[in-house]
């Protein structure tokens, strides 16, 4: 991985392992393992995010009720399900960590490009809200496809942006369980996942554009994200 694509798509993430892991994929004959992690929010409610973790820094203590500090990047990848393509994000581990004390067990860092019409939209309280789907580069020519939100003046800031923009954020990755219907007209609860904005930023150019200086990616516990 070179070194812009690194800084592109940094995430921090500490909490509790809450599912055995299970296999998920080979590359090169390095296995790969995903389980799933509680990450506390300040409000008391918590995450629950996928993480993948290659078995070459996999330990024997990471089972379920341990915990897990890791650096790494917020991934997609297409998955199909009833012949139909759908978009699956994790976190993929690049780093195992010490607990850092004091930090934000979860924060995020990407700078990518728009690639679809910012959706905004009022909830029934008057709260201002805008969906952003995000490009960010990785090596090899690939891409990761990042659902983000928005809210108050990063929202209103949001709409004005077209496809093709660049733009930097930090905040942190959220779980949140919706109710698809069924062709049986039953309902199943689904999990998606998407990065609460905290601050965000739109720029041009990167040698005018500093986002290690501009985002910090371990920021103080103390700070609040979006709904909180």
């Amino acid at each position: 991985m070179n070194y812009n694509s690194e800084k592109n798509n940094k995430v921090y993430l500490y909490g509790e392992i809450v599912s055995e892991a299970k296999f998920s994929h080979e590359v090169y004959g390095e296995g790969f393992y995903e389980f799933l992690v509680k990450v506390m929010r300040l409000s008391g409610q918590a995450d629950i995010l996928p993480v993948t973790v290659s078995e070459r820094i996999m330990t024997e203590s990471m089972g379920v009720g341990s915990h897990v500090c890791a650096l790494g990047q917020f991934r997609s990848y297409n998955k199909l399900e009833d012949g139909k393509s759908r978009l699956m994000l994790t976190v993929f581990v690049r780093e195992l960590l010490d607990e850092q004390q004091g930090k934000n067990p979860n924060s995020i860092v990407l700078s990518g490009y728009v690639c679809k019409p910012p959706v905004y939209r009022t909830t029934p309280f008057n709260r201002e809200i805008a969906d952003l789907l995000i490009a960010v580069n990785r090596s090899y020519n690939k891409s990761d496809y990042i659902p983000a939100i928005a809210w108050g003046r990063n929202a209103r800031f949001v709409r004005n942006l077209a496809v093709g923009d660049r733009v930097a954020l930090s905040g942190r990755i959220q779980s949140r369980e919706y109710q698809k219907k069924q062709p049986d007209e039953s309902f199943l609860t689904m999990t998606a996942y998407e990065v609460s904005i905290s601050k965000l930023a739109a720029f041009d150019d990167d040698s005018e554009f500093d986002i290690d200086e501009e985002f910090e990616l371990y920021s103080n516990s103390r700070v609040c994200h979006g709904e909180e």
